[in-house]
């Protein structure tokens, strides 16, 4: 499965939220976006929020807008 993900960096707070369409949501981190530390801190977020610990970034590496597979 597949999910889309828009991502703010940089935010004073982190958050989690699913947007009206069921594939997609915006998460805020703390981190830049710089090095993969962004990406690396949503992958964390997604793996605590979905529950699921096979999350990988598909595409979007360096834009906001990411898309993201889901394992089983």
């Amino acid at each position: 499965m597949y999910i889309k993900v828009k991502v703010k960096t940089e935010q004073k707070k982190e958050s989690f939220e699913k947007s009206k369409k069921d594939d997609e949501y915006l998460v805020s981190v703390k981190e830049e976006a710089r090095n993969g530390w962004a990406n690396e801190r949503v992958i964390e977020i997604l793996k605590k929020e979905l529950k699921n610990n096979n999350i990988r970034l598909v595409a979007g590496h360096t834009s906001p807008s990411k898309i993201f597979s889901i394992g089983d």
